[in-house]
């Protein structure tokens, strides 16, 4: 056995940072404003104890969800055998999209910050350490490489410690949650690009790369939870879809939950299964009747020009320049402009709206983008699964989801590390094309100090 010593996760926050955390929560703490408990019906077999059978909580595995969206992690999980029993979401239109489907359902419509512990306790009739899971996708601009990256200094980058903070008073078995790469490399603290470099002060320690996140696993490690992660390619797990997250696993059982192992590969090597691809995923919608936006008029004639696969570059060379206007002379591969899908291979990631110049997602052979029946295809939903709001709404919706599917295989993966069925770490198929991005590698790209880090 070799042991490693380094600093732990707590350790460095409160000697770098200064951040001073509280204890962790008595037991009358968590329970205070629970008085409804005791009104409960006692289950035959618990009668004389005033306790709940630990089996029989366990059989129901129930899970609240927040910055639940369209569902698609909770449907996914629920179809791997979870109960969902509660729904939260800002987004009005989104709430509605869970009614409609789901009427019988809990729903906390507004800002997570408003639901407390003692109220969810109350009015789900659960006490702290019954749920098995809680489930979310935290909002991904605050972290994301293309917004403005605030990180914890966003109003929803700190929506994602009260996120934490019911994590650690509800006292789940688990807590599985998902956001972007650009999450790995966030500050705890964001200092503006204008006011670095020559002239400024050096990054200060909460300043520098993977601040946030040390303090993300710093306040899961101090709740009792040890938390894994790596970031996922969601081809490789069955979806039509090349798309790219972060799952999260936090465990209160004192064991690390593995990696998903990969059940696709690009050309189905290692004995796995070869990509879906976006024939798979919507040829069977053939003669259905689909709802689109319209691309600008001034994009079409650019579009009639390219086959299936095609994108600006397989244009003319002297309608190039034209065609892309200001962006002509702009960096990176540009692959997302007039980009026409590829039948063979899996969608591009699915955006909240088909037709932004830098993410086109036109269809293979029409001279229009992706359906909403399309994007639901794709994004693996139900055909029952219904949508409220506008058009733009559902594509939003449809865009910001996690994959049903993807879902399912993140529920059926913890299931059978609760019941002790999963082997360790020994993946040999990638889970992404990106390098340093699981929780082993990214702890050792983390400058740390001597001590011991209970995360490993």
């Amino acid at each position: 056995m070799v042991l490693l010593f380094f600093p732990r996760t707590a350790d460095i926050i409160r000697d770098r940072f200064g951040v001073r955390y509280s204890k962790r929560p008595s037991v009358n703490d968590c329970l205070r404003g629970l008085s409804i408990s005791s009104r409960r019906t006692i289950k035959t077999g618990d009668a004389g104890t005033g306790k709940k059978n630990p089996a029989a909580v366990r059989a129901h595995r129930k899970f609240i969800s927040f910055f639940s969206g369209a569902q698609g992690l909770d449907l996914g999980l629920e179809k791997a055998g979870l109960e969902c029993i509660a729904v939260n979401d800002a987004d009005p239109v989104a709430c509605k999209t869970a009614r409609l489907n789901r009427p019988e359902l809990t729903v906390y419509e507004g800002d997570i910050r408003g639901l407390t512990t003692p109220n969810l306790c109350s009015e789900l009739n659960i006490e702290p350490g019954e749920l098995f899971a809680i489930a979310g996708g935290p909002p991904c601009q605050a972290f994301s490489t293309a917004g403005r990256r605030l990180g914890l200094n966003d109003d929803r980058g700190n929506v994602f410690l009260h996120f934490i903070q019911l994590i650690k008073e509800l006292r789940p078995k688990y807590a599985i949650f998902e956001n972007v790469r650009g999450l790995l490399s966030a500050p705890l603290l964001h200092r503006p690009h204008i006011e670095r470099g020559r002239g400024f002060p050096d990054l200060t320690e909460e300043e520098l790369p993977g601040k946030a996140l040390l303090h993300i696993l710093g306040l899961l490690e101090l709740a009792g939870y040890r938390t894994t992660f790596t970031l996922y390619n969601t081809a490789n797990y069955g979806v039509p879809q090349i798309r790219e997250r972060l799952i999260f696993f936090a465990s209160r059982e004192g064991r690390n939950v593995p990696w998903m192992r990969p059940t696709h590969d690009e050309n189905g090597l290692n004995g796995l299964n070869p990509w879906k691809t976006l024939r798979d995923a919507i040829q069977h919608l053939q003669g259905t009747e689909h709802h689109f936006i319209q691309f600008p008029k001034d994009r079409l004639k650019y579009y009639a020009l390219l086959r299936a696969g095609q994108n600006w570059r397989d244009l003319p060379v002297d309608l190039q320049a034209a065609a892309m206007g200001d962006s002509w002379r702009s960096g990176g591969g540009r692959t997302g402009f007039f980009r026409r899908l590829a039948w063979d291979r899996p969608a591009p990631t699915l955006v909240t709206r088909p037709t932004m110049k830098a993410t086109d997602l036109c269809h293979p052979e029409e001279l229009r983008p992706l359906s909403i029946e399309e994007y639901k295809a794709i994004q693996t939903f139900p055909d029952a699964h219904q949508f409220a709001g506008k058009i733009d709404d559902v594509y939003r919706q449809i865009g910001n989801a996690v994959p049903c599917l993807f879902g399912e295989v993140v529920g059926k993966h913890i299931i059978a590390f609760d019941e002790g069925s999963l082997a360790p770490d020994d993946i040999q198929a990638k889970t992404s094309r990106y390098e340093n991005t699981d929780h082993h590698s990214w702890r050792s790209s983390v400058s740390v100090r001597e001590g011991q880090l209970t995360l490993l």
